[in-house]
């Protein structure tokens, strides 16, 4: 207290009679008050900046003792942050003017780190107008400039929020809005303000929104999606989040809305399930979506009593289209296909792709088995017209299984297996066509598996083995060839034939390792006859799966180095129809082998629709005319002229001329008079495990 009063001899002192307090004597009573003031840091400096005054408070705001900040400078103790040559020019110039300014807040650093927004006054102390200090008054505001800045932040937060915000008064009246609100609603505030939350047209009833303030009531939130109406009337997703504010005394004050358009967010998930529930490659529902209207017709045929059907339907050949054209070309026959069946079913009709070239159709609500039919009948003429490729045309044909739901069953599993299995019906019928399930055909896909089973174990069993029936020159009765033909030993109905089993082994693709089995016996076999000195040909057929196979050369290859056979001891038969389907594709197998030495003959000749054409595209040495033909030369003009006419085609083409399925002798004088160069049948030999390689001069010298 010393410090804020001159010393100075002149001191007023009290009077002695009693008579009042001098003038300085209500100075030091306000001192007196300063220094134990709880809420004001008073302070005081000379005009060399040294505090003389420092109160209890101060010590308090700026964590520095009165022992510790009177007689030293302000400056360092504390700073003005930003803002300190400010302060110092404040001061100076009340030293200069002898004015008090105008009190300011300062955000201030004190030496031991405390910082502090505080308001302050400066005022000057004078003694007979002259100033002996500058008094400093401040107040700790750093509580209400977090306020500030909280309010200030959250003006913003409420203003450049992207999700509109509405205030409401506890009557549920909008009170403010955001400026989201009017980007996302299109309504101006004007429009809303004052107006209750249901005047935004969220499309419910008033019971709706009694729920919604009834679950407000009790637990001060609700959140929800609702459909809401643009300024234009256009409708759109919000998700809306209500929250009651509550006031000091716990009694519902406001209520605050926020609304967020999920526009994209519904568009996004809608993508989202769209492609879980679609094929990519042809936009139709997938299995699953399939699966689940399938489910629905059969639970509104257990309701109603309405019928309905199932369509399996498999393109045929369309693994052709891909190995010749190539994937790209396979992707837009799936697409046309798809287009093409989605023209000839109803709106409420599903259209599934299930995978590869499988399709499947529900027929919802159908009258009876005639409109599958119908339909039916559409779809394979569809499909059947040609597809434009980029410049080239494909065709193809579908074949169609129907399975209606409730005669054919009233299960999803059940009727998918039965449409599946009149599917394999039609195509076994000549594909191209359509078939409805009877319960026989389940019988006979039963015996199928069975068969196919057994086929698996024969293979591993060793249970298959090799016929052989020679090729006879007709001038020399010499061999030149023997064909190896495949035979199953099966233990229960016995010795069977190709036609008896190799159906099944085509369609479970075990067509492949039992043709590679073929080759490598008929290759070893062939090496044991060379070995005994006789020098010939083994000739081993083909099916239309190999054909196709990536893995048909290098099996040729591995069977002929296994058994050290040169190339040209092996034949490759292909029947002529096998040959014209397997086209282009085969193409560059055919090449490959003929390259490498191996022989290729067109078997079952004239029984195609184009063979002529098969002679000129692949490169061939033997042509082997049909027994239908050769049977009947004695009998039927027709084929007597047929067959020495393919004879004279086939040796202009230099290719060797071999006559099938020769059982009489005028039968083999015909075709030597012809000019045919071999023959193979029973009139030669039967097929045998051990066929006879010496000459057959007995039967051509046969009368």
């Amino acid at each position: 207290m010393s410090k804020l009063l001159p010393d100075s001899p002149g001191r007023p002192a009290a009077d002695p009679s009693g008579g009042g307090v001098q003038a300085f004597d209500w100075l030091y009573h306000f001192v007196t008050a300063l220094e134990l003031a709880p809420a004001v840091a008073v302070h005081s400096m000379d005009r060399a900046g040294i505090i003389r005054f420092w109160n209890h408070a101060s010590e308090e705001l700026y964590g520095i003792p009165s022992g510790d900040a009177v007689g030293r400078a302000f400056r360092d103790l504390v700073f003005h942050l930003d803002r300190q040559s400010e302060f110092e020019d404040v001061i100076a110039t009340i030293w200069r003017t002898g004015q008090a300014p105008q009190a300011s807040d300062w955000l201030v650093q004190s030496m031991t780190g405390r910082r502090h927004w505080v308001y302050s006054c400066h005022y000057p102390v004078k003694h007979d107008d002259v100033m002996h200090e500058v008094f400093c008054m401040e107040i700790d505001i750093t509580a209400r400039k977090e306020a500030e800045t909280n309010l200030e932040q959250a003006a913003q937060v409420f203003q450049n929020a992207r999700d509109a915000i509405i205030m409401m008064d506890a009557e549920y009246r909008v009170r403010a809005v955001n400026g989201a609100f009017t980007a996302i609603t299109g309504h101006a505030p004007e429009q809303i303000i004052g107006q209750p939350l249901a005047s935004l047209g969220w499309g419910v009833d008033d019971d709706f929104y009694q729920r919604i303030w009834t679950g407000l009531e009790g637990a001060d939130h609700w959140e929800g999606e609702l459909a809401s109406a643009r300024s234009n009337g256009q409708r759109y997703p919000v998700r809306v989040t209500l929250t009651a504010i509550r006031d000091a005394h716990g009694d519902v004050s406001s209520y605050m809305a926020m609304l967020s358009d999920i526009s994209e967010r519904k568009r996004i998930e809608e993508q989202v399930r769209h492609q879980a529930e679609h094929d990519a490659l042809t936009g139709l529902p997938n299995r699953i979506l399939f699966l689940d209207r399938l489910h629905q017709a059969l639970a509104t045929w257990r309701r109603h009593g309405s019928s309905s059907a199932v369509m399996f339907l498999d393109l045929d050949k369309f693994k052709a289209v891909n190995d010749t054209h190539g994937h790209q070309a396979g992707d837009i026959v799936l697409r046309e296909v798809a287009l093409r069946v989605r023209a000839c079913v109803r709106q409420v009709d599903t259209i599934s792709r299930l995978g590869g070239d499988e399709f499947v159709v529900l027929l919802a609500d159908i009258k009876g088995a005639d409109q599958a039919a119908h339909v039916a009948l559409a779809v394979t003429q569809a499909v059947a017209l040609p597809i434009d490729i980029g410049g080239q045309e494909v065709t193809l044909s579908a074949s169609i299984g129907i399975a209606l739901c409730p005669d054919d069953g009233a299960e999803v599993d059940t009727l998918l297996h039965h449409a599946d299995v009149a599917m394999y019906h039609a195509k076994q019928n000549g594909r191209g066509s359509f078939q409805f399930f009877s319960p026989a055909m389940n019988a006979h896909v039963i015996e199928r598996v069975e068969l196919e089973n057994r086929l698996r174990q024969a293979l591993d069993g060793k249970e298959f083995m090799l016929q052989y029936q020679p090729a006879i020159e007709v001038a020399t009765g010499r061999v030149t060839s023997v064909e190896a033909l495949l035979r199953w030993r099966h233990p229960q109905r016995g010795l069977l034939l190709p036609h008896e089993f190799l159906p099944v082994a085509e369609d479970s693709g075990l067509i492949i390792p039992i043709g590679e089995w073929v080759l490598r016996a008929a290759c070893q076999r062939a090496r044991a006859w060379r070995h005994a000195g006789a020098a010939v040909a083994v000739a081993v057929n083909l099916s239309d799966a190999q054909l196709e196979h990536d893995g048909l050369l290098p099996a040729i290859d591995a069977a002929l180095e296994g058994a050290g056979l040169p190339p040209d001891a092996l034949e490759l038969e292909i029947a002529e129809d096998a040959l014209i389907r397997g086209e282009p594709a085969f193409a560059d197998t055919a090449l490959a082998l003929r390259a490498r030495g191996v022989r290729l003959s067109i078997d079952r000749f004239g029984t195609g629709l184009s063979s002529l054409e098969a002679l000129r595209r692949f490169p061939l040495t033997t042509v082997k005319i049909d027994r239908s033909y050769v049977g009947d030369v004695g009998h039927d003009p027709v084929d007597a002229a047929m067959v020495p006419a393919i004879i004279a085609v086939a040796r202009s083409l230099q290719l060797r001329v071999v006559g099938e399925g020769v059982e009489t002798a005028e039968q083999l004088d015909f075709l030597r008079r012809h000019g045919c160069d071999d023959y193979q049948g029973f009139y030669a030999s039967a097929a045998s495990t051990r066929p006879n390689l010496s000459p057959h001069r007995a039967w051509y010298m046969r009368p």
